[in-house]
């Protein structure tokens, strides 16, 4: 019988090799070092994630990572790191990564309230190798994630927090990833964040990049909620270069009676694949995710998500709102399943979109698994334009047509935006919308009646 060898592509064929001379470097001996092979020999065996594959059929990695960059090892730190860390606002204990890499200079770690602790991936890997390995396992539904499989095996840095039982932080967690973009790489990374039971935090994740040369990010964030515990997610990749090509992945495992809420924003992003695999490990939890892409010229961002009820009395929430104009395309896929053994499971699934012109393109794929029958689960998918009647009340009221515009816009998204607890927080988000909104082609100017 012939044996076919898959024919690896040049990206492929320079991941292998620059594995092949980076692994023993990398931090984590033990059992972490088995994960990285693991992973790795997973990776070959199924390649860069391509149209072929179900769950990746509307962004073909392959084709976008013609070639794999260059790994970052020491980021150098442009005066503009700087410029953009002195401009940033947000109210709480900030942990930052350069180029993938944990930056202790530029982080809060000193005085951190009682209840929290921080350090980055590295130092966690070197100190507790086998402990943190077990983070780093792929969920069953995403057993055949290339780009998963990749951060596993390369991730060199991020950072690792961890919230005691019963704390409640007033501030938010800040884990803000900045890109130099001093010159084409590729960025690995992953935070773990491990959420005692009982606790209550807020966890702010920005992702920017201060320079000029096009990355390719591959970053991981895991949490692991414990009995009880109640955690709000904003997450927002913005400032991006448009031939940056990057994979957002979100890892949660939810425990009993626990709480999830997340809201991921998209402004600016250039290439994105954000997915999230969110596991219901005890009964009687709820999880929310929530997003907004706006979307212009050829920017794309591919929304794909798994609500894996695993435990019953369950509610999952999803709501995405996407806004595209040029030649944007936004993406949503969602899927929910639900176990034989999760009986009283409620899950509810939107996706909406408005194009503002004829070249851009939405495309909508929920979907359920429902192996319970004693469940209430639905979904809904909307695209349209911007509704004429809306338009025509503000008109006739006397505001000019842009402005008009801008007003049905804010409103289609605010829907969302408004979900994002933490007023600080919300606040921003607000504002980056805002910028985008003022950036539309017919925007009203500054000042214009």
């Amino acid at each position: 019988m012939a044996i076919i060898t898959p024919l690896k592509t040049a990206a492929e064929q320079q991941l292998v090799e620059q594995f092949a001379n980076i692994k023993a470097e990398l931090p984590g001996a033990g059992a972490m070092r088995k994960v990285r092979e693991d992973a790795f020999a997973g990776f070959e065996a199924k390649g860069l994630p391509h149209r072929r594959l179900e769950s990746w059929r509307y962004t073909d990695l392959r084709a976008l990572w013609r070639e794999a960059k260059p790994l970052v090892r020491r980021p150098a730190r442009p005066q503009a790191i700087a410029d953009r860390l002195a401009l940033q606002t947000i109210a709480g204990r900030r942990f930052v990564t350069i180029d993938g890499v944990f930056s202790a200079a530029d982080s809060d770690l000193q005085g951190l309230p009682a209840g929290i602790t921080a350090r980055s991936l590295a130092e966690a890997l070197t100190e507790s190798p086998d402990e943190i390995a077990a983070a780093f396992a792929v969920p069953e539904v995403a057993r055949d994630d290339g780009a998963l499989m990749l951060n596993a095996a390369f991730a060199q840095d991020g950072v690792v927090i961890e919230v005691a039982d019963g704390t409640e932080l007033d501030q938010p967690i800040v884990l803000l990833a900045l890109g130099t973009g001093a010159s084409e790489a590729s960025i690995v990374s992953r935070s773990l964040v491990r959420i005692g039971a009982g606790a209550k935090v807020t966890v702010v994740e920005l992702q920017e990049s201060v320079g000029a040369a096009p990355v390719q990010i591959n970053h991981a964030t895991s949490f692991v909620i414990g009995e009880g515990a109640e955690v709000e997610h904003v997450r927002m990749v913005s400032r991006q270069r448009a031939e940056t090509v990057q994979v957002q992945s979100l890892l949660v495992e939810l425990g009993g009676h626990a709480a999830f809420d997340s809201v991921a924003v998209a402004v600016n992003c250039g290439v994105l694949r954000q997915q999230s695999f969110l596991r219901y490990g005890g009964e009687h939890s709820r999880a929310g995710l929530r997003g907004i892409n706006l979307l212009r010229k050829q920017e794309h961002s591919d929304v794909t998500l798994v609500m894996d009820h695993a435990a019953a009395h369950g509610e999952s929430r999803e709501l995405f709102k996407t806004i595209a104009e040029g030649e944007g395309t936004g993406v949503f896929q969602g899927k929910v399943i639900v176990r034989q053994h999760s009986q009283k499971v409620d899950g509810s699934m939107k996706s909406h979109a408005l194009l503002l012109n004829d070249g851009a393109t939405m495309f909508n794929k929920p979907e359920l698994e429902i192996f319970a029958d004693d469940v209430v689960c639905g979904h809904g998918a909307t695209v349209a334009q911007i509704d004429g009647e809306q338009l025509f009340y503000l008109m006739a009221r006397g505001l000019p047509r842009p402005q008009a515009e801008a007003l049905v816009l804010a409103a289609f998204v605010g829907e969302v935006s408004d979900m994002v607890g933490d007023e600080g927080v919300r606040e921003i988000v607000g504002r980056e919308i805002d910028c985008w909104l003022g950036q539309r082609e017919g925007a009203p100017k500054p000042g214009a009646a």
